[in-house]
């Protein structure tokens, strides 16, 4: 079976640009969460997101690119060419056909439509760029990325809210075993301006508190809701044999996955979260006792809490394994947030170490032994991310040391 190893990482998050920064202030315990500033949301119920701050389009992108992209774009193509840089390759210069992308979407580029549809109301279609008819489009980076970079190898778009990440990098791997030379998989995401914003408090599942400090506070006993973010991740793979003969740096390995999805509500039918676990567990052919910690989806919804935690204790036993939430530093980044975890766990995997949850405290009959405030150090060689979209979406996977 075709190993499909990680050898590069290309990270933009509220917490850091770079791998090394947004790695630093994570085992830091920075917190990314702040009031809003892109717009005014001072007459909405919330008001804090974790922003990425010092990103400016043109330090890093041609100025052609900048009229016809939203920000959510412009920071994955950024990123794009972080991971490429990181993993020391070129795809222009691979053979035709050999390179591809594919990342998640949750929705697409909505600071660029709302100012198009703002031109329309109140100026007249002929306002209206040209470059709404794709740059608000949900498969938008897919196609800028794979332009900019000359791919015509294998593309895709992975539409399941924050579960996509995990299922973007499956699909890269499902791709490298068919024979791709070299994929870019992940996501990188943003919709912080008012008309997302509604999109985001019509979930019901937005924190309401102003403090940065205790708004998002998954497994915790007074956890009412989670806060968005942007950014994400977009990972370098390659077939493990063809990685080493280039002298690539391995991140680490693409060992398994598993995708489920939720009945209906109100169907009184339970659960699949542990049937993805246990799924991706099986994929990797690892036993739970071999995992070494679980970078948990971390709702911070009392309900959502409890199914995340009975899962994970069902497949592990209570307490029997680490478990963390960095995405407290963030918030939550949709379809970036699983890449983003992924980098994380990669780090873990290098550095032997397991990032903190911030600001949070499991309740103690969840059974959780969860990783709050200072890192926690200790060999990492199995890491099992775990995520979860609206609509019933639920992922998971499993990254390895090579």
């Amino acid at each position: 079976m075709t190993t499909t190893v990680v050898t590069g990482l290309g990270v933009i998050a509220p917490t850091g640009l770079g791998v090394d920064d947004y790695w630093k202030a994570t085992l830091e315990g920075r917190n990314g969460i702040a009031p809003i500033t892109k717009f005014d949301a001072s007459g909405y119920p919330s008001s804090l997101a974790g922003q990425v701050v010092g990103f400016h389009a043109a330090d890093h992108l041609p100025g052609r690119l900048l009229p016809q992209t939203d920000h959510m774009t412009r920071m994955a193509l950024a990123a794009a060419q972080w991971a490429w840089d990181d993993a020391g390759l070129d795809p222009a210069q691979l053979p035709e056909f050999s390179a591809g992308v594919v990342t998640a979407s949750s929705s697409g580029g909505y600071e660029f439509g709302e100012r198009e549809l703002r031109n329309l109301w109140a100026k007249g279609a002929s306002y209206v760029s040209a470059y709404q008819s794709f740059a608000w489009f949900y498969a938008v980076n897919t196609g800028q990325i794979s332009i900019r970079h000359q791919m015509r190898g294998p593309t895709g778009v992975l539409v399941s809210d924050q579960a996509g990440g995990a299922d973007a990098i499956a699909h890269a791997r499902r791709q490298i075993r068919k024979g791709a030379r070299v994929m870019l998989a992940g996501g990188v995401d943003s919709s912080l301006c008012s008309w997302g914003w509604i999109a985001h408090l019509a979930s019901g599942r937005v924190s309401t508190a102003d403090d940065p400090r205790r708004a998002y506070l998954p497994f915790s006993a007074d956890a009412r809701g989670h806060v968005p973010g942007e950014g994400g991740a977009l990972l370098v793979l390659e077939e493990e044999t063809a990685g080493r003969a280039r002298g690539a740096r391995i991140y680490g390995v693409v060992a398994g996955h598993a995708a489920t999805l939720d009945p209906p509500p109100g169907s009184g039918r339970p659960s699949t979260l542990e049937a993805a676990l246990r799924g991706a567990l099986a994929d990797a052919d690892v036993h739970p006792d071999e995992v070494d910690v679980v970078f948990c989806d971390g709702a911070a919804i009392p309900e959502l809490d409890r199914i995340e935690a009975a899962a994970i204790n069902a497949v592990f036993g209570e307490g029997a394994v680490p478990v963390t939430v960095p995405k407290t530093m963030t918030g939550r980044l949709f379809s970036g947030a699983v890449a983003l975890d992924a980098a994380a766990a990669l780090l873990s995997i290098r550095d032997g170490v397991i990032p903190p949850t911030i600001n949070a405290t499991a309740a103690p009959d969840l059974g959780l032994d969860l990783v709050t405030e200072t890192p926690r150090s200790l060999p990492v060689r199995i890491a099992l991310i775990v995520a979860r979209g609206i609509g019933g979406f639920n992922s998971a996977l499993v990254l390895r040391a090579a």
